[in-house]
């Protein structure tokens, strides 16, 4: 069976799961329902604001209300949610009432899968019953090799739904790999999903303790970890086996989720730009309402290209419009680049007149 490219080096054998197929679009919410987990991973990613808290994030976003779940996957236009953590089956009513929470607003047409290490027959079946579409257990390494003694095979002869393993491609654990695999194909899991392993902020410290190396100049993944899971992908082509890179999460999967919030978000003062950022022009000012009555009177600009900000003391101006006025007004200008996620995290400032530095 040939192998299928997907971008940023991801590579997939068979069919690549449905879950996979919504976050390649960009359409899917991560909906973190917990960072509380059983296990201590050393590899696990989470940072520091979420590993170990009990908070519930909607993509970027800290939620504490079941609208704001709602309005985030609706800026997206999102298809489908990814229920994850922490694990998600310690905090089971939460995560129960949340599943039901996306499939009564979208219909059961909403795709939603989750990521656990809990492998519990009664709870699996339970999220089955409330509309569960797929379901990825994350068994952490020490329990590799004792995968056909675990509860996956109670839950593969009872559910229906979508049940496939997700796993970090160890560099140094190649054969352990090989062999969990192996016998989860060998027990009917319908796919293998391998993550290129990367360094975060959370498990900096434990990832050069094992001895793991970033691979260049420019990336966070491990020396390594791409190489192995190729290598498996291609022993394995026989089954539905999908790498997904760390600069595939990074530069398509989140580009295009960001390109969609962006132009579903997007202001008449604002430009969207490919990479789903956002361009506007800022004027820093004591008294953006005084300034917009004076731009709209004495420079013609539409009151809707403008947006005055008195709490950032700001006037938001359209990119188009500040340039060619910039250069007439005494106040700091410049042009803004942004994420239209809700912090609105500034990506870049570039000064337009020679205003005093804010």
């Amino acid at each position: 069976m040939a192998l299928r490219k997907m971008g940023n080096s991801s590579v997939f054998s068979g069919s690549l799961p449905s879950g996979c197929m919504h976050c390649q679009e960009g359409s899917k919410m991560v909906l973190l329902v917990s960072g509380r987990c059983g296990e201590a991973c050393f590899y696990c990613p989470l940072s520091h604001e979420k590993k170990g808290k009990d908070v519930v994030y909607a993509d970027e976003t800290l939620v504490s209300r079941d609208e704001e779940i709602v309005q985030e996957a609706e800026s997206i236009g999102a298809t489908g949610t990814g229920i994850t953590g922490g694990d998600p089956l310690l905090c089971y009513d939460r995560t129960l009432h949340m599943l039901r929470l996306l499939k009564a607003h979208f219909g059961p047409s909403h795709h939603v899968h989750l990521y656990t290490s809990t492998m519990d027959l009664e709870k699996v079946k339970g999220l089955e019953e409330a509309g569960l579409d797929e379901i990825r257990f994350h068994p952490p390494l020490e329990e590799w090799v004792s995968l056909p003694r675990s509860g996956l095979a109670d839950i593969l002869r009872e559910c229906r739904l979508e049940i496939g393993l997700e796993l970090p491609a160890l560099p140094d654990h190649a054969e352990a790999l090989r062999q969990v695999m192996s016998d989860a194909f060998a027990m009917g899991v319908s796919f293998v999903n391998l993550n290129e392993l990367e360094f975060s902020e959370g498990n900096w410290d434990m990832m050069l303790q094992h001895g793991y190396l970033v691979k260049d100049d420019i990336s966070a993944a491990v020396k390594g970890s791409e190489r192995l899971a190729k290598k498996m992908v291609k022993e394995f082509r026989q089954h539905s086996v999908h790498y997904c890179s760390s600069g595939f999460k990074d530069s398509v999967q989140l580009r295009r989720r960001l390109l969609r919030r962006a132009e579903r978000t997007a202001q008449e003062w604002e430009m969207v730009t490919e990479d789903g950022t956002i361009v506007k022009g800022v004027v820093q000012t004591a008294d953006p309402e005084g300034l917009m009555r004076r731009l709209v009177e004495e420079e013609g600009v539409p009151v809707e290209l403008m947006h005055a900000d008195g709490e950032r003391q700001r006037l938001d101006v359209a990119p188009w419009v500040i340039e060619d006025i910039a250069a007439d007004l005494d106040e700091p200008c410049f042009l803004v680049e942004e994420y239209p996620t809700s912090d609105r995290l500034e990506v870049e400032r570039v000064p337009l007149n020679h205003g005093p530095a804010y």
